[in-house]
């Protein structure tokens, strides 16, 4: 083989072809030098977890978390804990949020993305709570971290979810959650996740959100049971 020949310019980002490619098929869809994903989902599963407000999602990531020991990861949390770190990057993350404006999508993901790495060598899975809020990133998660194994939708009517947020916002005397503003962010939330989930109907399952907390614990086990099995 003559080793000063490179493969075909791939239609991937060219990385450092040194060695030449040991596959010369000069194809333009060669993969040889296409960068691994940093998780490797056939070992680590990911689990998108996805509902509305008030559908009950945090108490299934409490049980899922205690039954198989996976990573928990909030964008929410790993904000706030940014902004605590004192970083340059929290300077300028409390500046956006200062001024009123959405912390860019390219950040939320950077710090998923550092987060994961930092746990991947010992997770047994991990659970990503509350994203992709968007079709976009969605499709950022899986081209710069790795492919989703499964979405767990928890799924409740706008009634449901109203009634439940409204109990909430009673007992806790968050006088601003009330029906209309409800309503509004529940209207937010169908508009984008339905975009979301329309990306990924092999690997979407809807649980029914209305049942009871066993009841619905016990659907989410028969999914996550066989996707454990195989690690």
């Amino acid at each position: 083989m003559d080793l000063e020949k490179t493969c075909y310019p791939c239609k991937e980002p060219i990385q450092d072809k040194k060695p030449p490619c040991p596959l010369q098929c000069k194809s333009p869809k060669c993969t040889a030098y296409k960068p691994k994903a940093p998780i490797d989902t056939s070992k680590t599963p990911i689990v998108w977890v996805l509902g509305g407000p008030g559908s009950g999602k945090g108490t299934q990531c409490e049980r899922i978390i205690a039954k198989y020991g996976f990573t928990h990861l909030s964008t929410g949390d790993l904000l706030r804990a940014e902004v605590k770190s004192g970083s340059d990057r929290a300077k300028c993350l409390t500046s956006i949020m200062e001024r009123g404006e959405l912390v860019p999508n390219e950040t939320v993901l950077e710090l998923l993305r550092e987060a994961m790495m930092a746990r991947a060598a010992d997770s047994k899975g991990f659970l990503i709570d509350g994203y992709p809020r968007e079709k976009s990133q969605g499709i950022a998660f899986e081209k710069t971290i790795a492919p989703v194994t499964v979405i767990l939708y928890f799924e409740a009517s706008c009634e449901t979810l109203t009634k439940r947020l409204l109990g909430r916002a009673a007992s806790s005397g968050r006088a601003d959650d009330n029906e209309d503003t409800i309503k509004l962010r529940l209207k937010t939330f169908l508009d984008n996740n339905d975009l979301v989930l329309a990306q990924y109907p092999d690997k979407l399952r809807r649980i029914n959100a209305e049942a009871t907390v066993d009841q619905i614990f016990s659907e989410v086990q028969k999914i996550l049971d066989p996707i454990v099995a195989t690690k």
